[in-house]
């Protein structure tokens, strides 16, 4: 047929065998793709969605909500990994992804990265930081044991910890140190012992074994319970070259499960000896003091006042009998002093008094004698007179006067009235 002839196809049509080629094709459903991660971003669903990039091309990947619960790292950009899953072709945009169902870092384990992810982690949040450790018990009298029940830790430590301390009292809690569920319940029985308050330290730990198999002391949430902790905890986990995420945030580590043993419980032995050693040393001290005490004892037998207290008795009626001599001497001088004093301010007082008085009396005559000058009365004592008309007002000119008028005429003593026959004007 040639092309003339060939009808076409439709982008739908097309778009429709290619993903059918590509669900058929065994090599694209379950491949193993490296590359470098980029746009990374995890939905709130807890899907992931990123590009797998090489030097030359790029794709689209994404892993489901159900296929990121078993990583065990934080992918994140510029990440080189592997990754497992299947090529799928989107229909309505005609692209093509892989769908993730397993993701690893490239060269390196996946436990190993996230150890060392949730280590940064945690140590950022100061988890680690030694101001929050707390002391061991010098002297305890109970311990509890977080581990498995059977095998051969639980029996090393109890064995350990009888043999040097056979008082003190001894509580397993036991709890699962391998598998899915192990986290969970080593944080239960972290929280019991806090809960229970029966015991002064605690020890959590197992023996040894893979990275797979410790990892239960890696999980973020027996690193936070440990933090948590009233009660110190020592972390025993596996071998001397073990290091786990518990051992950074424990109060104290101890390379295996029976040294932890040995720094919690003391050595009965070395208990005693010391014991013996503080106590020769207070009987020393006691010895020590008692002849100090007892020198001081002979002193004072020995002093002339033990030999005639009534010396001192008398000694000490004469400083009282002088005290009271120099108080009353002291009263006396102070009363004198004040009573002169006294006197002194009186006849002060009485002088400015008098010169008050005084001062006062010459401003009153001073005043009373100016007052007298402006009083308009005064000049009729000179023989003077004022005359005023029938209303009453003063006549102060001749042409207020009118012929056969009365007016009245105001002497010094007594006042007189007249008729005025003529009027003169000078």
């Amino acid at each position: 047929m040639s092309s003339q002839d060939q009808l076409p196809l439709t982008v739908t049509a097309l778009t429709k065998y290619l993903k059918l080629k590509i669900d058929v094709d065994t090599h694209l459903q379950k491949l193993l793709l490296k590359g470098e991660i980029s746009n990374f971003k995890r939905h709130s669903r807890g899907h992931f969605y990123f590009t797998l990039k090489d030097e030359k091309t790029q794709i689209s990947a994404v892993m489901f909500a159900g296929a990121t619960k078993g990583v065990q790292f934080e992918p994140t950009n510029g990440m080189q990994v592997v990754v497992t899953g299947s090529i799928s072709l989107y229909e309505p945009s005609g692209t093509y992804s892989i769908h993730v169902t397993k993701i690893t870092e490239d060269g390196v384990g996946n436990l190993y990265v996230a150890f060392n992810q949730l280590k940064e982690k945690l140590s950022a949040k100061g988890l680690f930081n030694d101001t929050y450790k707390k002391p061991l018990p010098k002297l305890p009298k109970a311990i509890a044991i977080i581990t498995s029940p059977t095998g051969a830790a639980i029996r090393d430590m109890i064995t350990t910890m009888k043999r040097r301390s056979p008082n003190v009292e001894i509580y397993v809690y036991p709890a699962l140190v391998q598998g899915d569920e192990a986290a969970a319940d080593i944080v239960k029985r972290i929280k019991q012992v806090n809960e229970e308050q029966l015991v002064d330290a605690m020890i959590i730990g197992r023996g040894g074994g893979s990275i797979e198999d410790l990892w239960a002391f890696n999980e973020e949430i027996v690193a936070e319970a440990i933090f948590q902790s009233q009660i110190p905890i020592i972390a025993a986990v596996g071998h001397e070259t073990d290091f786990t995420i518990a051992d950074f945030v424990a109060d104290m580590r101890s390379p295996t499960p029976t040294a932890a043993a040995e720094m919690v419980a003391p050595n009965i032995v070395d208990v005693l000896t010391y014991l013996n050693q503080l106590k020769a040393r207070l009987n020393q001290g006691l010895k020590t003091q008692i002849n100090f005490k007892e020198v001081i004892l002979n002193r004072l037998t020995n002093h002339y006042i033990m030999k005639n207290p009534r010396a001192l008795f008398e000694s000490r009626m004469l400083s009282l009998s002088q005290l009271e001599k120099n108080l009353e001497y002291v009263l006396n001088e102070h009363v004198v002093q004040k009573k002169q004093r006294l006197e002194r301010l009186d006849i002060s007082l009485n002088e400015r008094i008098q010169q008050n008085l005084v001062g006062t009396k010459n401003s009153y005559t001073v005043i009373l004698t100016k007052l007298e000058m402006l009083n308009p009365l005064a000049v009729l004592k000179k023989g003077y007179s004022v005359i005023t008309d029938d209303a009453g007002n003063a006549i102060k000119d001749a042409e207020e006067l009118v012929v056969g008028k009365e007016i009245l005429g105001k002497l010094n003593k007594g006042s007189f009235k007249a008729q005025v026959t003529e009027i003169i004007n000078d």
